[in-house]
């Protein structure tokens, strides 16, 4: 009985090390805003690396190992994310899918470098993240603000350049990152803003505000910052009637800037990256998220797409070493639900670009 006892036992040990049978979970994680303000965020990339990792799992993993997926919420706090990043340290994690805001994501990574794990961003834009990355295990599979603030200077500059331009920022990174580099290409092209100004996200009421640019009989306010204030402000332009065009940024594609602002939002213009869901690869995933009454909206998509990129840079090293999935990373090309992408010198990636996009009866369109 002993013998028979060690043959079975020694014939399960060959069968869970064959090849392509999944004989270890490997932990990976997303992590973000998953609670409070930008929770809607969070909750697509959760949506996004479920789907992931269920599909590939599904397809027998990576290297013949399943993967298994911790969720970690940074509050877009900079403390917090360095907690996070930590304690993913201590449950051993190869790949984090993630931060969302910079001020979470730099943070973060200069932990995750440290302690050997790869990093890929499915949504932090600010360009600082990868131009002063702490090493070669940081990427970014998201458009740069500062393409975004040359697509958006130039139009505020030659198709808007007759008008009164106000820029405004709500003092937050994001936010005045990018109405700064806005500012600098509509400048630079000679074209100079009426008034330029700085308020305090998270507020109620921006009649002040609103009053100032109306004194200035502003025609366009281009604001860089988030849908709360974008729909609040939006809202106030129309109670104090003020005839003015609102721009802005990649932030204000949320159903949550037409839930606050309403009709007052119609012709509120945004840069953005061409929504993945029209993409045609991106229909099964859309399909299955849906089906499962999970969000389909794009840092769901991003963040499937940043999965499968490592998970394609790890099966071809065939280990999930720092290094060696580092390197894949930054000489490969993989197929992903966005279409191929490749990671220059920088870990920025050649996916997504911007494009215009206008509200219209409670829906962005393209412009």
């Amino acid at each position: 009985m002993t013998y028979q006892w060690l043959a079975i036992c020694m014939s399960f040990l060959a069968w869970s090390l064959a090849p392509g049978h999944a004989s270890a979970e490997i932990p990976i994680a997303v992590a973000g805003p998953m609670k409070g303000q930008f929770s809607q965020l969070g909750a697509q990339m959760q949506a996004g690396a479920e789907q992931a990792v269920a599909d590939i799992n599904a397809a027998g993993g990576v290297n013949g190992e399943l993967l298994r997926l911790e969720v970690a919420d940074d509050a877009c706090n900079a403390e917090k994310a360095v907690a996070v990043a930590n304690q993913l340290i201590g449950k051993s994690v190869v790949f984090v899918a993630g931060h969302f805001c910079f001020s979470a994501s730099i943070p973060a990574s200069e932990v995750y470098q440290e302690a050997g794990i790869v990093q890929i961003t499915p949504a932090t834009s600010l360009p600082k993240y990868t131009d002063e990355r702490p090493g070669m295990g940081i990427f970014r599979l998201a458009a740069r603000d500062d393409r975004q603030g040359q697509i958006a200077g130039r139009f505020l500059a030659e198709e808007l350049g007759d008008k009164r331009i106000a820029i405004l920022h709500d003092k937050t990174a994001y936010g005045k990152g990018l109405s700064d580099a806005v500012k600098t290409v509509m400048n630079d092209l000679g074209k100079t803003e009426s008034i330029s100004l700085g308020f305090d996200a998270g507020e109620s009421d921006y009649r002040n505000l609103v009053s100032q640019l109306r004194l200035e009989g502003v025609d366009v306010v281009y604001l860089g910052g988030y849908h709360p204030e974008a729909g609040l402000i939006k809202l106030e332009m129309e109670r104090q009637g003020l005839d003015a065009v609102l721009v802005s940024g990649d932030a204000v594609m949320s159903e949550e800037f037409w839930s606050v602002a309403g009709p007052a939002g119609n012709g509120t213009l945004m840069t953005y990256p061409e929504i993945p869901r029209g993409i045609p690869q991106t229909e099964v995933v859309v399909a299955a998220l849906e089906e499962a009454g999970k969000s389909a909206d794009r840092y769901a998509l991003t963040t499937y797409a940043a999965i499968q990129a490592w998970a394609q840079a790890a099966q071809a090293t065939g280990d999930f070493s720092f290094n060696d999935v580092s390197a894949s990373l930054s000489d490969g090309v993989f197929e992903t639900i966005l279409g191929t992408v490749e990671f220059d010198e920088k870990g920025d990636s050649n996916r997504p670009d911007y494009v215009w996009y206008e509200w219209r009866d409670g829906a962005p369109r393209r412009r």
